[in-house]
């Protein structure tokens, strides 16, 4: 005797050995032997043998019709054997009772299984739902199936390339354009990038940067709702100072101002004084919602998306020939030793006598001029020449603290797109790369005065109870990050004792929302932590920093990025076929003179420092990854003198990774940088 049994969804048949009350064991044509409950053996028989049972039975089953089933079958429960007997005959045998179970079982949108070979037919309505359903997936499997084929000849659908982003970064797998995607890939045997660009998904290698940035970060587009800037209703006193700022020439957000009085008296007050939009800007109104959702300021070679719409900035930015209202910090010191003697901070107007443009200055204005070593013919000499000491003063003072000097051992690199004229880059324009040195003296300058006014406003929230958002760094030891958040502490790679960004209000999120806080305490003292807007433990303030800490590095992840696609775009458009580096690690290599890291051929072999000549033999727009070998070795390997010193912090290891895509075939030396196409800070 032989018997056909459910095992766990599989129908399996063989000769029965023995039976017991509950169970039987059961044989199978491999020879094994398998105990089975008796309530799961469906069906026994002495004819034909199991594998011709059910070899017939499936070809059987594929006969029956399950409409004409559907009808036979009665509205009470009923077993395979039952609906057997209704379909083919009175007289049916084992094979087209299995034939019965098989087909029923395998159509639960007709008939609902309820165990033990029982079957109930599902109601009209039901069976007809699933019958559609399963036409729309038939429908949609031939439409998967079209445009993978077209992808695989080199055609993009419309509907693909519609969702291009969304497919190769947040895909939605049970999407068919997903699935034609990955079904292409393997037809054509590409990657998906290859296979989208060779199918002309994708317009152009800038586009696919721009669009991909734009939609993980902008979803909603860039553009701003309609915004008015509100007014300042302060009235505010007139400071009796003549600032000036020193910025690059395409920077529109001018935040910060210095100013210097009394020299030659003995007691000098240096002014530090930064664009209020705080006195005015409310937390949680219009503007606000804006900055808040954006954060900071986005910048790319010949572009930036700002923070604020520009009818914004234009109200409260520090533009030469206005009285602006402002947070001035200032800081009285002693002429002869720049020992502090006090601080002060004051909501004021204060009137801009100068923008001055640090691209356009920088080969005047010269450590020369400033230290009397060479005649200075440009406005505000002597309050620069005080700057220029009293910065060099404070960074000497920061270094001690620090136990070690900080070093710019490699340029800054300035991006110009001829002719671009802030219009949105297309991607093939004609890319210019100069380079600045970094810590020259107006750098210097504005960064340690921004220093000065940041670690001070910190010293002072922490003082008066008033929470604000902070960088800290507990050591310089290798690992060690700079953290933000709501307590003053030590920011070990600066050398200050607290650190604040509250410097930039007009251009990064974190400085407006302590600006506001700054504010309450000018108006308030000993009592701001009652009226500032942010008390001791806001979970506001956390959100806050969590939500600027990824836009952030969002930002600036980009920005490396598309500086090394413009990068690249300078090797192609100079015809440039070798260049001379230093070696890091890992194989990479560090570019002499341009903003380029990269993987060559060869440097793996080489000591960290090595100095050698590498040929590029291609790159690739979309991936922004360089081809390169070395080609020989240019300093003496026994002398070490000659090798390059090369920090760890200065590998980039996200503009020099590939690119990675979501599609799955399977189914800080100092705070205050000058930023390469961003305005100096």
């Amino acid at each position: 005797m032989y018997a056909l049994f459910d095992d766990t969804g599989k129908f399996l048949a063989g000769r029965v050995m023995s039976e017991g009350e509950g169970s039987m064991q059961i044989e199978l044509d491999s020879g094994k032997r398998v105990k089975v409950k008796a309530a799961n053996v469906l069906l026994k028989f002495d004819k034909p043998a199991p594998a011709e049972l059910l070899a017939e039975g499936q070809r059987l089953a594929q006969d029956i019709d399950l409409d004409l089933a559907w009808e036979f079958a009665p509205e009470s429960d009923f077993g395979f054997a039952d609906l057997a007997r209704d379909y083919f005959s009175a007289s049916a045998g084992p094979a087209q009772q299995a034939a019965a179970l098989f087909r029923l079982f395998e159509a639960p949108h007709y008939f609902r299984r309820l165990g033990k070979g029982i079957f109930k037919k599902a109601p009209e309505e039901i069976v007809k739902a699933a019958l559609l359903g399963i036409e729309r997936k038939k429908l949609i499997a031939a439409q998967i199936d079209t445009w993978a084929k077209e992808l695989a000849a080199g055609s993009c659908p419309p509907p693909v390339r519609e969702q291009l982003y969304k497919l190769l970064f947040k895909p939605d797998k049970n999407a068919a354009e997903y699935k034609a995607v990955v079904e292409a890939s393997k037809l054509a045997q590409k990657a998906p990038l290859d296979l989208l660009k060779a199918a002309g998904a994708i317009d152009s290698p800038y586009q696919f940067h721009w669009r991909r940035f734009l939609f993980e970060n902008f979803p909603k587009g860039t553009a701003f709702p309609v915004l008015s800037a509100p007014a300042i209703k302060d009235t505010l006193p007139l400071a009796p100072v003549q600032a000036f700022s020193i910025d690059d020439s395409q920077t529109t957000e001018i935040d910060d101002a210095l100013s210097v009085q009394g020299l030659g008296s003995g007691t000098v007050v240096f002014g530090v004084h930064i664009a209020a939009p705080g006195l005015a800007i409310a937390p949680d109104g219009p503007v606000d919602k804006v900055a808040r959702d954006r954060l900071s300021t986005v910048y790319m070679p010949g572009y930036k998306l700002t923070m604020l719409p520009d009818e914004v900035v234009q109200a409260y930015t520090l533009l030469e020939g206005r009285e602006c209202p402002a947070v001035s910090l200032y800081v009285t010191f002693d002429e002869a030793t720049l020992a502090v003697k006090g601080s002060e901070t004051k909501l004021e107007r204060v009137p801009i006598a100068a923008n001055l443009r640090h691209d356009q200055l920088d080969s005047v204005i010269t450590e020369a001029t400033l230290t009397g070593e060479a005649p200075a013919a440009y406005a505000f000499a002597s309050e620069l020449a005080f700057s220029f000491r009293l910065a060099r003063h404070l960074k000497a003072g920061r270094e001690v603290v620090r136990g070690k000097p900080e070093m710019f051992n490699r340029p800054d690199y300035n991006f110009r797109l001829d002719g671009n004229n802030g219009a949105e880059p297309q991607g093939d324009e004609t890319v210019l790369i100069s380079t600045r040195t970094r810590g020259s003296p107006l750098d210097l300058i504005v960064a340690e005065a921004m220093i000065l006014a940041n670690s001070t406003w910190g010293g002072w929230l922490h003082e008066l109870g008033v929470p604000g958002i902070y960088r800290s760094q507990a050591s310089m030891a290798p690992g060690v990050k700079v953290r933000m958040g709501t307590k003053a502490a030590p920011h070990a790679g600066m050398g200050v004792a607290q650190y604040t960004w509250a410097t930039s209000p007009l251009r990064r999120y974190v400085d407006l929302v302590n600006q506001w806080q700054i504010i309450a305490c000018a108006r308030h003292g000993r009592t701001a932590a009652l009226a500032a807007p942010f008390k001791p433990k806001d979970a506001a303030l956390f959100s806050i920093i969590s939500s600027f800490d990824e836009a952030y590095g969002a930002y600036n992840g980009f920005q490396s990025g598309i500086e090394r696609y413009w990068t690249l775009q300078y090797l192609a458009q100079h015809g440039l076929r070798e260049l001379d580096a230093a070696v890091m690690k890992e194989g990479l290599v560090r570019s002499d003179e341009l903003p380029l890291v990269f993987h060559a051929i060869g440097a793996e072999r080489l000591p960290r420092g090595a100095r050698v000549r590498v040929r590029i033999t291609g790159t690739d727009l979309l991936t922004l990854d360089v081809h390169a070998s070395v080609l020989q070795r240019l300093d003496d390997p026994a002398n070490a003198a000659d090798n390059a010193v090369v920090e760890d912090a200065e590998i980039d290891d996200a503009s020099a990774g590939p690119l990675t895509l979501a599609i799955d075939m399977s189914g800080d030396a100092s705070e205050e940088p000058a930023v390469a196409s961003a305005p100096a800070a």
